[in-house]
């Protein structure tokens, strides 16, 4: 048995993210929602693909958060495609997300059929970055390491307790690996 996709869907708009959901919802495929980019690299951890709204701030058409939250994707995870979406853009903030690594672009209003496709597409790219790319034992202990300290709010003892390390050790690979 195939275990399911996990989309992630991150807008700070309640309907949005509940009709995402529903548009997302597929066999095999299990959508969580997210109000917010607060901590998204370590809620992503293991997602087949995000849907990530460009603005969250009342008010906000630059989508410089929407770009923020995309780089600390890439540097948490630099196989997972992510797909851009916002009321407000055209052609040049289309182009400027892709340059910066979207691999799709999405306006609001979507259809159903449209976004549900865009994200089978970007979870397929990210399976086959997946598959291609070799394990680095670094790479991954920093992701781990990374990913506790961020569901444990920068609380350090709690993170080594999670990871099975004593604190000492634990700031040992922290300065390792720059943290």
């Amino acid at each position: 048995m195939e275990r399911a996709q996990s989309y992630l869907v991150v807008d700070d708009d309640a309907d949005v993210l509940k009709a995402a959901a529903t548009a997302l919802m597929r066999p095999g495929v299990h959508v969580e929602a997210v109000a917010s980019p607060e901590g998204l690299a370590a809620k992503a951890q293991g997602a087949a693909a995000v849907l990530l709204d460009m603005n969250f701030a009342a008010g906000a058409r630059s989508g410089a958060e929407g770009f923020d939250a995309l780089a600390a994707l890439q540097d948490a995870d630099p196989s997972l495609s992510v797909v851009l979406m916002t009321t407000y853009g055209g052609v040049a903030l289309a182009v400027e997300a892709l340059k910066r690594g979207a691999v799709d672009f999405v306006l609001k209003p979507w259809r159903n059929e449209a976004l549900a496709d865009a994200m089978a597409a970007a979870a397929r790219l990210t399976a086959e970055r997946r598959a291609g790319a070799p394990l680095n034992l670094d790479d991954l202990e920093r992701r781990a390491i990374e990913r506790a300290l961020a569901i444990h709010e920068g609380n350090v003892s709690r993170a080594a307790l999670a990871l099975g390390l004593t604190r000492p050790a634990l700031y040992r690979r922290m300065a390792r690996h720059g943290l």
